[in-house]
């Protein structure tokens, strides 16, 4: 009988050994299995836009064609400013080179040319002060005020050629974000509106629809950052234009005046 209870007794010592040593086992195949499985972040971020609700693919079609749009017209403004940057320093090496302003006028009328510019700006003042001159009983001070008026105009017309499409870039910039938010709200409701019939909810079933959702918040900040550089850039071009036209406009003004006065 002592042998029999000795030997019992053995065997309930030996079994939380073999328990523990099963669960080890147990555990380190639910490991295994698990460094093996697929795991659910591998979208990407295609597949995240075509799965996204219907009002959040709408405000990243929205922010899409906004970001085409202001690049388009970056790329178009740039060489237009360029462009006029470029005509302003060749008129003004051929103004000052001493070339009779009779013969530039000549040059700035010819037919089948197309003028803009500091060009643009002498044509109309020196065009308005010859007609001026032409009329009877007129002084000198008419005359130059209306090649002053002349030059305004053709300033103002120039500028606002420079500056069309500038407020776009702006409203781009300032509203692109909300846009991208308002995204990103809605697709983070839908998702927590979807959990509602799920008993569990683990990150890994809200993934998905918060990084579909955040997608719209970064295609509104990649629209609005280009465009907001690009509107100040090319507004202090633009200030820095006018003034160029400004300072010819005065300095033509005085020209004409002499001019005036010696006639």
């Amino acid at each position: 009988m002592p042998v029999l209870l000795q030997s019992a007794a053995a065997q309930v010592q030996a079994l939380p050994e073999e328990a523990a040593a099963s669960a080890t086992e147990l555990s380190a195949t639910g490991a295994a299995a698990a460094a093996t499985a697929p795991l659910p972040n591998d979208l990407s971020i295609l597949e995240l836009i075509l799965h996204a609700s219907i009002p959040v693919q709408l405000v990243m079609l929205l922010l899409l064609f906004a970001s085409i749009s202001s690049w388009v017209i970056i790329f178009r403004k740039k060489r237009m400013l360029d462009r006029a940057e470029k005509e302003a320093d060749r008129f003004e090496e051929r103004f000052w080179s001493g070339a009779e302003i009779s013969k530039l006028y000549a040059s700035a009328t010819e037919r089948n040319r197309e003028i803009e510019g500091l060009e643009a700006i002498f044509e109309a003042g020196y065009r308005e002060y010859s007609r001026q001159r032409q009329r009877r009983g007129v002084d000198a001070r008419t005359h130059l005020e209306g090649a002053q008026r002349g030059m305004r105009v053709a300033g103002a017309r120039e500028l606002d050629g420079l500056e069309a499409n500038l407020e776009y870039l702006a409203n781009v910039g300032s509203i692109a974000p909300y846009v991208g938010l308002l995204g990103t709200v809605w697709g983070i409701m839908i998702s927590f509106h979807g959990l509602a019939s799920v008993k569990e909810a683990t990150i890994a079933t809200v993934a998905p629809g918060i990084s579909e959702a955040l997608i719209a918040t970064a295609m509104g900040l990649f629209a609005a950052i280009p465009a907001v550089w690009a509107y100040n850039r090319f507004a202090t071009k633009v200030e820095r234009v006018a003034t160029r036209y400004e300072a010819f406009s005065d300095e033509f003004s005085s020209i004409l005046e002499r001019q005036s006065g010696t006639d």
